[in-house]
């Protein structure tokens, strides 16, 4: 019978923490434009590489380009994975630890502070001669937290005198101010930091797969050796990328069409009584007074799919943010299952 049970309509799809407003219309056109010659391959990765570095004041030789930045991370968890520990935040982004662990590096995962951000001075105490990397997830998933600015660049400069430091920047587009909290600064200083970037978020890209390292000429060269590198991105999606970085504005409204559905997401949570962790991000993460397997369960059968994590003794629920309609879906579910 529940072979022959009919699937429960998606109402809301609100685990990914994707960008439902995008890719902008001129992304949209440019991947159209593209279609007549995308039996060419994708020769146009340079003009995208040129774009980024005039945009953040670099050389071409300081940026990687991958598809996603995940590829990239995954060329990172190689490298430092093999030449021992890797220092992270838990919970955090497990991506690179987790694929660290494959090539045998240690993880030292340190425990956020009492206010759910990266514990840089735990993290720096973590420091020792067995260290191969710092990766710090900023803003953090799935957290949503985000560091303060000066403290994270002082931190950054003190340890990347000793080790490498990576920052992941994949929702830093969603802060009031990105180019002030971006460690782009420090590369540029000659720090031994590497910064990841992606389209996935902000620019509604996670379909289509593009983002980029940014980082010190010699270590660009040493992570390329484990990446794929430009030419795994199609020739549309480059085309595309290069066609939003052109569109500011739209951006612009995608966070501010985001920040009024958080909004919503809050009162929501506290009319119910429920607390959450304030977010910088495209997503919320909150306390639940359920089992949070079954929370999620009993949301799926009302079309609503969510995240659910376990850490510091609670059952935790991560709500990335959609549509309004979306959200409205997840409060009439949450009501009901809550």
């Amino acid at each position: 019978e529940a072979l022959l049970a009919a699937p429960v309509e998606l109402k809301a799809r609100l685990s990914a923490n994707e960008n439902p407003f995008g890719p902008s219309s001129k992304a949209r056109q440019a991947i159209d434009d593209s279609l007549n010659t995308c039996y060419q391959y994708p020769m146009q990765a340079r003009d995208l590489v040129q774009q980024i570095a005039e945009y953040e004041g670099l050389k071409p030789e300081h940026i990687l380009l991958d598809a996603g930045s995940s590829p990239l991370l995954l060329a990172a968890a190689m490298h430092f994975g093999q030449q021992g520990a890797i220092i992270t935040g838990d919970p955090s982004y497990a991506d690179l630890p987790r694929k660290a662990e494959r090539f045998k590096a240690a993880i030292v995962a340190v425990p956020l502070t009492k206010d759910y951000k990266l514990d840089l001075d735990a993290m720096e105490k973590k420091v020792d001669s067995h260290t191969a990397l710092v990766y710090i997830c900023n803003p953090n998933n799935p957290t949503g937290t985000v560091l303060d600015s000066a403290k994270l660049k002082a931190f950054t400069k003190r340890i990347s005198e000793k080790t490498p430091v990576f920052i992941d920047e994949a929702y830093i587009d969603y802060l009031p101010d990105p180019r002030s909290a971006t460690l782009i600064e420090a590369v540029k200083q000659g720090q031994n930091v590497i910064v990841a970037r992606t389209f996935s978020k902000v620019y509604g890209f996670a379909g289509l797969r593009v983002g980029y390292i940014v980082a010190q000429p010699e270590m660009i060269q040493t992570l390329s050796r484990y990446a794929q590198g430009a030419m795994s991105i199609s020739a549309p999606a480059i085309r595309a990328a290069v066609a939003s970085y052109q569109d500011q504005e739209f951006m612009k409204n995608v966070v501010a069409k985001t920040q009024f559905s958080k909004q919503y997401l809050y009162d929501v949570l506290k009319r119910e009584g429920y607390e959450y962790i304030p977010s910088a991000a495209n997503f919320v993460m909150f306390p639940l007074k359920m089992d949070g397997k079954r929370f999620v369960e009993e949301m799926g059968k009302r079309g609503v799919s969510i995240r659910n994590w376990e850490f510091g003794g609670k059952q935790w629920c991560r709500v990335s943010i959609g549509r309004m309609e979306e959200m409205e879906a997840f409060a009439a579910a949450f009501l009901q299952v809550s």
